[in-house]
C-alpha cells in the first residue's frame, strides 16, 4: 500500500468526519477502481450551507454534490501533489459550477454561481491542475454534453487524460470511477454497469493500492477575505453606499462574511 505523504499542516479532525476513498487495482482487467461513500463529506457540506444560510435549488444542490464526489475520485487517481479546479459553464440552467480540492489538504470545496453568468453557446468544462513540485499549471478546455457530472467524467478522460474512464453513481451516496490502465480490457470496461461495479470484489481479483480521505472544507476566513478588498480602501463610500457594513461572499465556497468600514480603515 502506498505511503501517505505528511500534510504540510495538521488538521485536528476525527476520521469519522472524512470520506475515505480506496484506490484498487483490478487484476487481469488492467483497470483502476476508485470508490468512496460520501455521506461524511456531504454532512460537512450541509453544515456549511446551514452556517451561512445558503439554500440552493434541489437540482443545483445535487449537481454540486455529484461534482464534489467525482472530483474527489479523480484526485485519488492522480498524484498526491496536485491541486485541481474545475469550472463548468452551463447553458441551461445558466450557471457556473466550481469545485476544487487537493489530496495533501485532504479537502474539497465548491459552489454554484447563478448571477452574472454569461450565456454560452454550448456547455464548457475548464480544468486547471497545479502542483507543489514547481510544474507550470496545466489548463484544458472542452465541451461537455448534458448536466450530469457523472457523464462529464468520461468525456473529460477521453479528451484531457487521453484514456477511457467511466464514473458510476451507486447506492447509499457511493460513487466509483473505473479508469483504463495500459493493456486494459476495454470491452469489459465498456460493458460495466452499476451492478457489476458494486460487486467487482466478488467477481474479479482486486488489490487495494492506497486510501486517501477528504472532507468538505474551504479554509476561508476574514483574514483571507479582507486583502481582496484592499483596492477599495480609499473608495469606501463607493463600496459601502452609506451602510455601516457589507456582506462579502467567498468565491470558492459561497461563505458569507460581514465586513465593516472599521475593518478596512
Amino acid at each position: 500500500m502506498a505511503r501517505r505523504p505528511t500534510p504540510p499542516f495538521a488538521i485536528m479532525v476525527t476520521p469519522e468526519e472524512f470520506t475515505t476513498i480506496e484506490s484498487v487495482f483490478v487484476r487481469h482487467r488492467n483497470a483502476l477502481l476508485v470508490r468512496g461513500q460520501f455521506t461524511p463529506l456531504y454532512t460537512d457540506y450541509y453544515l456549511h450551507l446551514m452556517q451561512h444560510a445558503i439554500r440552493p435549488p434541489a437540482e443545483l444542490d445535487q449537481m454540486l454534490k455529484d461534482a464534489l464526489a467525482i472530483l474527489s475520485l479523480h484526485l485519488v487517481a492522480r498524484p498526491w501533489a496536485e491541486t485541481l479546479a474545475w469550472t463548468v459553464n452551463l447553458r441551461a440552467p445558466r450557471i457556473n459550477l466550481f469545485v476544487t480540492g487537493g489530496s495533501l489538504a485532504e479537502a474539497v470545496t465548491g459552489r454554484i454561481f447563478t448571477e452574472g453568468v454569461r450565456e454560452p453557446d454550448r456547455n464548457y468544462f475548464y480544468s486547471q491542475t497545479t502542483s507543489i513540485e514547481g510544474i507550470a499549471p496545466r489548463l484544458s478546455t472542452m465541451e461537455v454534453d448534458g448536466t450530469d457530472p457523472v457523464r462529464w467524467l468520461a468525456q473529460f478522460y477521453a479528451q484531457s487524460e487521453q484514456r477511457p474512464a467511466r464514473a458510476f453513481r451507486l447506492e447509499d451516496e457511493s460513487f466509483a470511477l473505473v479508469a483504463a490502465q495500459p493493456d486494459c480490457d476495454l470491452a469489459w470496461l465498456a460493458a460495466l454497469d452499476e451492478t457489476s461495479v458494486a460487486t467487482l470484489d466478488a467477481d474479479e481479483q482486486t488489490k487495494l493500492l492506497e486510501t486517501r480521505r477528504f472532507r468538505f472544507h474551504c479554509g476561508c476566513d476574514l483574514t483571507r477575505i479582507l486583502p481582496v478588498l484592499g483596492g477599495w480602501k480609499h473608495r469606501l463610500d463607493e463600496l459601502f453606499h452609506g451602510a455601516d457594513s457589507i456582506t462579502v461572499q467567498c468565491p470558492r465556497c459561497a461563505a458569507n462574511y460581514i465586513v465593516t468600514r472599521d475593518m478596512l480603515e
